[in-house]
């Protein structure tokens, strides 16, 4: 056998460990976000619980691997060289597709993308075999098609059911608990604890375990024959023994039942989609045993169409992979806060923007409120209106929303699931999970007028990345199996380099937003009031020192027509406008931390917020037109152009000095000093634009040239005046702190 199939083997099994880390980095949030958002218990013990569920779907898992083998096309219409081609092409791709939605903290479902790499693969290898006069001349004899069909279904119905399920019982709920349910709780929680118990149970029976080694046909016959008995004896030994629990022992049941949905969720998705992640490679090892011992690799692969069980120490050594990835894996957390910040309570920092589709849906939605306002009856309003009544800020809690929803998410989430399976229905997991979370947020008001467009933005968002999953993934797999067959050896080698380089881009550009993140994680809503004083003085300080130096850059881009320096300054200057942004999106929340008596203190501190950015907005305002001119390829700065600048930098960066050492000693003495600086440099650019009009004039530089000099004057202006007027307030606030 040639040894460029043992290397595919090889490939094949690492690429399994691959997809093992980067499918649970993806799927890790669909049943851990409503523990870690709710915040039911320490993280360790909510990763605990995960990591046992996932342990154990891992080894009752049956390992069935079907739709890796002929669930979306007919093995035993393809040899072993084919079927090596296009096992390899579907591993590739998956491994680049999630983890680019990981890097950019996108949930997608694993199955979908398994199924439609596997579709496009085998269509690409089925037109090769005909091609070849190997086979019968009709594609459909290839491909099942049906599962593909099916799969779309599945994420058009999981979307909306989903949404809509979880609105309709997440308003109810409300209705009945509020936000302050604990008094309400103490009477209706043991039969509310006792139904989502229920749920989860029935959900971990008939999904988490479904086909187990310990689910036998006669297990699963009693159970199904006798499910109106099953459902009210567990709605009432729950109920039972959440009484006892919460009268009893004082136990907060709610934290115990967001565990046990954790558990559960995880116990399902070890034992359900382990093959989205080993299924091709498992098929792909089975595939060279059989062909090493027939010793022809032409040989027709029918035999993959049996069923198969897989081994019980490569189930558990998957489970452990997947365990120690939860634990380990940066990616999964960026995938979670996704969620969490879409479905969290409070406001603040929106990570998604405004588009005109959601700006539309909100006025829809308002238009649709005001008309039901208009003949429900005033005291149905104030009531509805009391059950919804927010939480104060010393009532809230840290955590992003509360066991309630939590629970909600949950229950939903796992009748849903269950009951599509029970149905034969495509449901998706993450689908599923993702806008049950959605619609509990929408119907807790968690989406308001003042986070709504931005919350539907990142929902429209996610799910335009579902549709697309699907046909980058039929894309991808398509053209690295064409590649792979068409170039056979070096193709392998081809693409198992453009697998690494594409890891490592992805790496790094994950590293460079984590690191950017980092920088700005020190949210002023987590800190006390005299942290805020500390952290601003130290963020003011570290963006004045990096202004004076991406302006010195910049500049120095311009002269040298550095187009990659003038890139990276102006990605920097972009960066830190953002950030500067940021910050004033959590003015109102670090107001409400203040003291009371800390009136002007808040007052300065908007002041210091406010000329921060604007000292960042015209730095970029420099940068960016400075870019766009060399990019262009346009002419140059002449001797007198270059000279003026140099002259208008020298006293910036002498301003800029002298700011930066007031900051950081808190002493400023020199306020003077710096406004006559201010008022030199201003007469200084002012003697440099005459001379640039007396220049145009004569025709002695090119009207390209001529405006980028006027913007970066007129912009360094701007932002000496800001840093000015930033250095003053900074003063009176830091002397209000000092009172």
């Amino acid at each position: 056998m040639d040894p460029i199939f043992t290397v595919i083997v090889i490939v094949l099994l690492v690429l399994a460990v691959s997809g093992l880390v980067v499918g649970v980095s993806n799927d890790a949030a669909n049943f851990l976000n409503s523990a870690i958002g709710s915040k039911a218990a320490p993280r360790w013990v909510i990763m605990t619980v995960a990591s046992v569920g996932i342990l154990l779907g891992s080894v009752f898992s049956s390992g069935m691997m079907e739709i890796a083998r002929n669930g979306v096309f007919h093995p035993a219409m393809f040899s072993f060289q084919d079927i090596m081609m296009l096992f390899l092409a579907v591993m590739i791709t998956d491994i680049i597709l999630l983890d680019l939605f990981n890097t950019v903290g996108l949930p997608t479902s694993t199955t979908v993308s398994l199924v439609f790499e596997l579709l496009g693969a085998a269509v690409i290898v089925s037109l090769f075999v005909i091609s070849r006069g190997e086979g019968p001349g009709d594609i459909g004899q290839y491909i099942n098609s049906g599962k593909a069909l099916a799969i779309i279904s599945g994420i058009l119905l999981s979307v909306v059911v989903a949404c809509v399920c979880g609105s309709i019982i997440m308003y109810l709920t409300r209705m009945i608990f509020s936000f302050r349910y604990k008094e309400t709780f103490k009477v209706f929680g043991p039969f509310w604890c006792g139904f989502a118990f229920t749920a989860i149970t029935y959900f971990a029976l008939f999904k988490g375990l479904k086909g187990s080694s310990i689910m036998t046909p006669e297990i699963a016959e009693l159970l199904n024959g006798n499910r109106t008995v099953l459902l009210l004896g567990l709605f009432l030994g729950w109920t039972l023994l959440s009484a006892v629990l919460q009268h009893l022992f004082k136990i907060n049941v709610l934290r115990i039942t967001v565990l046990a949905g954790t558990f559960s969720l995880a116990l399902a998705f070890a034992g359900n989609d382990l093959v989205n992640f080993i299924g091709v490679s498992v098929a792909g090892l089975d595939s060279y045993q059989l062909a090493r011992e027939s010793g022809d690799v032409q040989m027709i692969m029918g035999d993959l169409a049996k069923p198969v069980v897989a081994n019980t120490w490569l189930l558990l050594a998957a489970g452990l992979i997947m365990t120690l990835t939860l634990w380990t894996s940066k990616k999964a957390r960026t995938v979670s806060a996704t969620e969490i910040n879409l479905a969290r309570q409070d406001e603040g920092v929106e990570r998604f923007g405004s588009t005109s589709m959601s700006r539309g849906i909100v006025r829809f939605a308002l238009n649709v409120n005001k008309s039901v306002n208009r003949w429900l009856p005033e005291p149905v309003q104030r009531f509805i209106k009391k059950r919804f009544y927010p939480l104060n800020p010393k009532e809230r809690s840290d955590a992003s929303f509360d066991l309630i929803r939590a629970t909600v998410n949950l229950t939903v989430a796992s009748l849903l699931i269950a009951l599509g399976t029970s149905l034969k229905l495509p449901l998706s997991t993450t689908y599923v999970t993702f806008m049950v979370g959605m619609g509990t947020s929408l119907a807790d008001r968690a989406w308001g007028r003042e986070s709504a467009v931005y919350r539907i933005t990142g929902v429209l968002t996610v799910i335009s990345g579902w549709f697309l999953t699907a046909l980058i993934a039929f894309g991808v797999a398509a053209l690295v199996a064409t590649i792979l067959i068409w170039l056979n050896k070096p193709g392998v080698y081809i693409m198992l380099g453009v697998v690494v380089l594409i890891l490592i881009q992805t790496s790094r550009a994950y590293r460079r937003r984590m690191k950017r993140q980092e920088s700005h994680s020190q949210s002023i809503a987590s800190h006390s009031s005299g942290d805020i004083m500390e952290i601003l003085v130290n963020e003011i300080r570290a963006t004045m020192k990096k202004v004076v130096f991406i302006y010195n850059q910049t500049l120095i881009g311009v002269f040298n027509e550095d187009r990659k320096l003038l890139k990276k300054m102006t990605e920097q200057a972009a960066e830190l406008h953002q950030e500067a942004h940021k910050r004033k999106h959590e003015v109102f929340s670090a107001l409400q931390l203040l003291k009371n008596n800390d009136i002007n203190t808040g007052h300065y501190y908007v002041q210091v917020v406010d000329y921060l950015n604007e000292v960042s907005k015209a730095l970029y305002h420099i940068c960016k037109p400075c870019f766009t001119h060399i990019d262009n390829n346009h002419e140059g700065f002449t001797k007198e152009q270059v000279e003026d600048l140099m002259r208008i930098n020298k006293e910036v960066s002498e301003i800029y000095d002298r700011i930066i050492h007031m900051l950081k000693t808190s002493n400023f003495d020199d306020l003077d000093t710096v406004m006559n600086m201010r008022d030199d440099l201003f007469d200084m650019i002012s003697d440099a634009m005459l001379e640039q009009i007396r220049r145009t004039k004569k025709g002695r530089t090119s009207s390209k040239a001529g405006t980028l000099f006027f913007e970066i004057t007129s912009e360094t202006k701007t932002m000496i005046l800001q840093s000015r007027n930033l250095l003053k307030s900074q003063k009176l606030f830091v002397s209000n702190i000092e009172e």
